[in-house]
């Protein structure tokens, strides 16, 4: 019988604080919102199931979620990242692994998601599988449930890179030719730069 197998966690709780309370998740990339085309690629990657966690603009999020994809709220969202990551980790706690996208990182190519996932599938030893851009890690990450452990254990304030300092050789990087990993929309200026390179991309074909 197949083993368990990994589903993906979308990263949307927090304030948009940079963009003055605008959800990130809303912003448009092509004809779909960030939120979207987030979700869209973490399901056509290979994720069995798919859920994302909302936090401050849940009322608004909530109707861009499809039926089938599951609507985590995290009701601690404004302790930190790491704590919307927990109650994803506490949904998928019986998969292989997770597929771990924050919404912010709504660039990357589908086929760089797949790859990204299909590795970690492959390679039974690294329990954290980050993609890297000319030498920069970025997202989205999967994570082995080997890990959930780790970072259940942190404090909601902490950041996951305490949890890579710890596994050490158990991480694998897996060097890909798409920016997208590293462009975010954290900031109006990012997003601008991000959306312009993907744009490029996407005329190219």
């Amino acid at each position: 019988m197949p083993g368990p197998e990994w589903d993906a966690i979308v990263l949307s709780a927090g304030a948009s604080a940079r963009w003055g309370g605008r959800p990130k998740a809303l912003l448009p990339i092509g004809r779909e919102t960030a939120l979207e085309r987030v979700v869209r690629l973490a399901r056509a990657a290979g994720a069995a199931r798919t859920a994302v966690v909302v936090g401050r603009h849940a009322d608004e999020l909530r109707p861009l979620v499809s039926r089938d994809v599951e609507v985590l709220a995290n009701p601690q969202w404004e302790r930190g990242r790491t704590g919307s990551v927990q109650v994803g980790l506490r949904w998928a706690e019986g998969a292989e692994g997770v597929l771990l996208w924050p919404v912010d990182h709504p660039f990357v190519d589908g086929e760089t998601a797949a790859q990204l996932l299909a590795t970690a599938r492959r390679d039974a030893l690294a329990l954290w599988t980050l993609p890297t851009f000319e030498g920069r890690g970025g997202h989205p990450v999967a994570i082995r449930r080997e890990a959930f452990g780790e970072v259940l254990d942190l404090d909601p304030a902490r950041p996951l890179r305490t949890v890579l300092r710890r596994l050490g050789v158990q991480v694998a990087r897996v060097p890909v030719r798409d920016p997208g990993v590293i462009d975010s929309s954290d900031t109006p200026d990012e997003y601008r730069d991000g959306l312009a390179r993907w744009t490029v991309r996407e005329r190219q074909g």
